[in-house]
């Protein structure tokens, strides 16, 4: 087969979860598969091509997809048309859009429909556009993957005309998240926090992670408990976020805040493995790989009673309400009085984080690309 997957969102300085999926699974499948032809399109540029191989190509198709006319037309006439060109068997389109004007058959990835939960937190533009083509996207697909039970059942409620039920397909932390010796650990909190202990968020800042309750939880933990504990945020500014800014700049804990900005893999990883808890916390979430990514680097969560995250984190996790920073603050503090529950946290975590695998998830992903050519035969 000729395989042509959308690889719009590999950007090494911008890379975050729908990127990380993608490329966890097709680094495995390029390897395994090697008498198939894998080609990622690109829609800008790259000087950097993030999977290679002898059955790897990667081709540059313009207009930038970046807004919604150049959105269509890439979708549906350029990038179509180079799909046409080089014979490919199947699309892969990772990211919940599709093109309608395709002959190739597509396998649409939906993450999540955080858009209906949450319109909000998207333009007009954004809403009008998901509201009206993902039911077109889910109807022209020849198979659908989401990453949750949780994900599969919103998509099905949400959509009781779809033909057919989407597979699920769920991520997983990548191999170089483990834990850190305890000098490594040191290094760490030496260069970004003064040598103190903190409680680490990874995401982009925009309103769906819940920036500004996390800093007023992290005010109430600072009032209960006096101590030099910091509170690291890991991740690109995204939308939305001179709120949280703005408060940012007279929080009474300022001093104690650490913004890092976007971080390179190898870093992140440290920046996990070195934390004394990590907080994901957010409003909404089809998966949630920095869950587990905590977890095998034997750091223990507190995450969100919301969405998939139970699902994800099980019994190795602590749950908070999204919406209420005093909930939030009592499982930080839990964290920080118990250490007996802090290691049991951490111990099951760590078996937890062993459940989820790419090698399992990318063996499932060849199976939908067959049966989405075998549609199509």
């Amino acid at each position: 087969m000729t395989i042509a997957v959308n690889a719009i969102f590999f950007n090494p300085a911008n890379l975050e979860g729908y990127g990380h999926y993608t490329l966890s699974i097709f680094h495995i499948l390029v390897k395994q598969h090697p008498h198939h032809q894998f080609v990622f399109i690109y829609d800008r540029p790259h000087t950097t091509d993030l999977i290679t191989g002898p059955n790897v190509q990667s081709i540059t198709v313009g207009p930038a997809a970046r807004h919604l006319p150049g959105f269509f037309y890439w979708y549906n006439i350029s990038a179509a048309m180079a799909v046409k060109k080089i014979k490919a068997d199947v699309w892969v389109q990772p990211y919940g859009f599709c093109s309608q004007t395709s002959q190739v058959p597509q396998l649409l990835v939906v993450h999540d429909l955080a858009f209906k939960h949450f319109p909000q937190y998207i333009s007009w533009m954004q809403r009008w556009h998901y509201a009206a083509m993902t039911p077109l996207f889910l109807k022209k697909a020849k198979r659908v993957v989401t990453v949750s039970e949780f994900s599969k059942q919103d998509i099905i409620a949400a959509y009781p005309q779809l033909s057919k039920s989407p597979s699920v397909i769920a991520g997983a932390a990548r191999k170089g998240f483990a834990p850190l010796s305890w000098e490594e650990k040191e290094q760490v909190k030496e260069a970004y926090t003064d040598g103190y202990e903190y409680f680490l968020c990874v995401g982009g800042i925009h309103p769906r992670k819940n920036m500004i309750h996390l800093l007023k939880a992290f005010s109430l933990f600072k009032k209960w408990h006096k101590t030099n504990m910091k509170l690291v945020f890991v991740g690109r500014l995204a939308w939305q976020y001179k709120d949280f800014l703005e408060k940012l700049k007279s929080f009474k804990y300022r001093k104690d805040v650490v913004l890092t900005g976007y971080v390179e893999e190898n870093i992140l990883q440290k920046l996990t493995g070195a934390a004394y808890g990590a907080l994901y916390v957010t409003h909404f979430e089809g998966f949630g790989l920095p869950i587990v990514e905590a977890m095998q680097s034997g750091v223990p969560v507190i995450t969100a009673n919301n969405s998939s995250m139970p699902e994800v984190g099980g019994d190795a996790a602590l749950y908070a309400e999204s919406n209420n920073p005093a909930s939030i603050a009592a499982q930080m503090q839990i964290l920080y009085r118990n250490e007996q529950m802090r290691e049991k946290l951490i111990q099951k975590g760590l078996e937890r984080a062993q459940y989820y695998s790419w090698d399992k998830s990318a063996a499932l992903f060849w199976e939908e690309i067959i049966a989405t050519n075998a549609v199509s035969s």
